[in-house]
């Protein structure tokens, strides 16, 4: 399924694409429930500790998206649960990837 014109939680940058996040933490697994105020939406199982969040936000994304972790950078939120990560990849990758995990 293809969108136009995108998702609201994606945007094209130079040399990639930023991904808006709103995180829960302490969720029973890792996994994306839809969209929540323009973000997408992320429980993670990890707490919210010492960076283990984050830590196992990036690693998540890295696997779904099928990229090395360090095409992937936290911007924003570091110790919030509005995030923003920076993407070394291109915009419709991403897409087809959200179209995949929230519009089976």
């Amino acid at each position: 399924m293809n969108r136009e014109p995108g998702w609201p939680c994606l945007r094209a940058t130079d040399g990639g694409c930023v991904l808006d996040l709103s995180v829960q933490p302490n969720a029973k697994k890792t996994q994306t429930d839809g969209l929540h105020d323009g973000a997408l939406r992320v429980r993670l199982a990890a707490p919210p500790v010492d960076g283990k969040a984050n830590s196992q936000l990036l690693a998540w994304l890295a696997t779904e998206l099928r990229c090395p972790k360090r095409d992937l950078q936290l911007l924003r939120g570091e110790a919030s649960r509005r995030k923003q990560v920076q993407l070394a990849l291109p915009e419709q990758a991403v897409a087809t990837w959200l179209d995949r995990v929230l519009c089976p």
